[in-house]
């Protein structure tokens, strides 16, 4: 079994075939380094440590990460709180930043014998509607070209990796949508000001705030598409994210910190089917795209590798039943997934469309039966959490 890539859909699938007894390569063209500081997501479902936990993978997450029962929505300067948590059986999130996440999952790989190859620049695989596929790659050391015969390709490798770029045209059926919003991306060394996840609605636009850590936090503000983190310096990114969480009637307190990373992120989603091309099974970032509204990319990607892991198993042991289902099994959740950031991306955003008040007032008018109905909260904390 060859995987490309090393982010937790690669990781988690390795990590499973590895303990099946089902040997595999994965392939890396980054350094260890890098995938281990490399921050991103941060939100982890229950479903995804639970299925971490059954396979031994999530001894230091649950000694470390924080748990998470509630959300906070700020309306007009007010905050109006949800208990999702008491709203779906006590389950919770999870806090805990995806590149600790790798970092466990590389060393579990490591420490059991797992043969995963940094730095392998050049990655192609071939005869990927053939019985006996193959990658090739050049060793980043060595500048050897290396050939690596397989029974199937895992592509793991996100958007713009090779794995989906190496399907013939058309074999594929691509759905896009832009959304016409922009999100500045900051990542400062600076304890979180909150208790929960913030989602702020302004007039100027969204602010979200968002934990890591106890000394890092992520925020995001909406922004023009395609603006440019050169009009963010980094007085005016406080500047907004003071205005656009103030509170009326309350103390509370931004707390701010150096900025060690800025992005803007134009807000797309995107799904492929299906998520296979003959011995090429796409998983995470290569086969779907969504926006970082309800925190579902890691968890989607998670999802992905496990039902690719146990459909990889069941073939070992004779049956191909849950490979030919693989695509439809993963797509009703991606999809399930893309209605609910949907309907997040349009409550939260309702002020990008400069004097629309209509499209303000009726955003106010569903977050109002969020917060009044208990069959909505519930509809709301079920999405949120993550389906089992």
């Amino acid at each position: 079994m060859a995987v490309i890539g090393a982010g937790p859909a690669g990781l988690i699938v390795a990590n499973l075939l590895r303990k099946a007894g089902v040997d595999c390569v994965v392939l890396e063209r980054h350094t260890r380094a890098h995938v281990e500081q490399r921050a991103r997501a941060g939100l982890i479902e229950p479903r995804v440590v639970e299925m971490l936990r059954r396979f031994g993978l999530a001894d230091r997450l649950l000694r470390m990460a924080d748990a998470h029962t509630t959300c906070e929505f700020r309306i007009d300067g007010r905050r109006h709180e949800i208990n999702y948590s008491a709203a779906h059986g006590g389950r919770r999130h999870y806090v805990y930043p995806q590149q600790e996440l790798v970092t466990d999952l590389v060393a579990a790989f490591l420490d059991a014998g797992g043969d995963l190859r940094f730095q392998a620049a050049d990655v192609r695989p071939h005869g990927l509607d053939t019985d006996r596929p193959w990658v090739t790659y050049v060793d980043g050391a060595t500048g050897e070209t290396t050939r690596l015969d397989c029974d199937f390709v895992a592509g793991c490798d996100g958007f713009h990796g090779v794995s989906r770029a190496s399907v013939p045209a058309g074999a594929l059926t691509e759905h896009s949508h832009e959304h016409g919003i922009g999100w500045l991306s900051v990542l400062a060394e600076a304890p979180p000001s909150t208790k929960a996840i913030i989602y702020a609605l302004h007039p100027d636009g969204f602010a979200g705030h968002m934990l890591r850590s106890s000394t890092v936090s992520r925020f995001y503000l909406q922004c023009p598409v395609g603006d440019s983190v050169d009009n963010w310096p980094d007085e005016r990114v406080w500047a907004e994210l003071h205005k656009r969480l103030a509170l009326r009637d309350e103390d509370w307190t931004l707390t701010e910190g150096p900025i060690i990373e800025k992005r803007v992120l134009d807000m797309r989603s995107f799904v492929v089917e299906p998520m296979s091309y003959g011995r090429l099974y796409l998983a995470g970032d290569a086969a779907h795209i969504i926006t970082p509204v309800g925190g579902k990319g890691m968890n989607l990607a998670a999802h992905d590798a496990e039902r690719l892991a146990e459909a990889l198993v069941a073939h070992y042991e004779g049956s191909d039943a849950l490979l030919h289902d693989y695509s439809a099994t993963c797509l009703r959740r991606v999809w399930r997934s893309q209605e609910f950031c949907q309907w997040m991306t349009e409550v939260i955003h309702a002020s990008r469309d400069a004097g629309s008040s209509f499209r303000q007032r009726l955003a106010v008018a569903r977050l109002e039966h969020l917060l009044t109905s208990p069959a909505a909260a519930a509809v709301f904390a079920e999405n949120y959490l993550g389906q089992d």
